[in-house]
C-alpha cells in the first residue's frame, strides 16, 4: 500500500471528527467542536492517504502528546513523539503495521536526531503489541481521569 501525507484541510479534519470506533476502542471518538477542529487546523496535524482516501493522521510533537502527562513528567526532552490514528473501517485487517511504518518514517524525517516517543492507552493492548514490535519500549505510566496512560521510546 502505498501512502502519501496531505496538508489538513476543514473537510479533512471534519471527517476524521466523525469517525467511529467501536468499544473499547470508542475512548477514541471526538466530538465535533470549533476547539478540535481548530486542533486539527493548526498547523501540527497531516493526513495521511492510501488508494485515493483518507487513511488515517499523524502529529508530532507536543499535539501528541497528553497534557497530564506533562505534569507527571512522563516527556522528558531529546524525543519527538508521535501520534496517529486510522479510520476506523481501516482497523483490524493488518493495516497498522504499514501504517506506523510509514508515520514514524515521515516524523523521523521530519525530525532527524531526535528519538521517537509515543503515547498510547494502557488498555489499547492491540497497539501496544505492535509498538513492541517496532522496537519501541515502556517508558512510564501515568493516569489522568479518563484513563492510564503509557510513554513508550524507541531503541537508540
Amino acid at each position: 500500500m502505498q501512502f502519501a501525507l496531505k496538508a489538513m484541510d476543514n473537510e479533512t479534519a471534519l471527517e476524521i471528527l466523525g469517525w467511529r470506533y467501536e468499544e473499547p476502542y470508542d475512548f477514541y471518538n471526538n466530538e465535533v467542536s470549533e476547539e478540535s477542529l481548530l486542533e486539527l487546523l493548526g498547523g501540527t496535524y497531516q493526513a495521511v492517504w492510501a488508494e485515493g482516501s483518507l487513511f488515517g493522521f499523524l502529529c508530532a510533537g507536543k499535539a501528541a502528546q497528553v497534557p497530564k502527562g506533562r505534569l507527571a513528567g512522563a516527556y522528558p526532552d531529546g524525543f519527538i513523539d508521535i501520534g496517529l490514528g486510522m479510520d476506523p473501517r481501516k482497523t483490524g485487517q493488518g493495516n497498522g503495521r504499514p501504517f506506523f511504518s510509514f508515520a514514524a518514517a515521515k516524523v523521523q524525517e521530519q525530525h532527524p536526531g531526535l528519538r521517537l516517543r509515543l503515547t498510547v492507552a494502557a488498555f489499547n493492548k492491540r497497539a501496544i503489541h505492535l509498538y513492541r514490535q517496532s522496537g519501541f519500549a515502556e517508558a512510564q505510566l501515568f493516569s489522568t481521569d479518563s484513563a492510564d496512560f503509557i510513554t513508550m521510546e524507541k531503541g537508540e
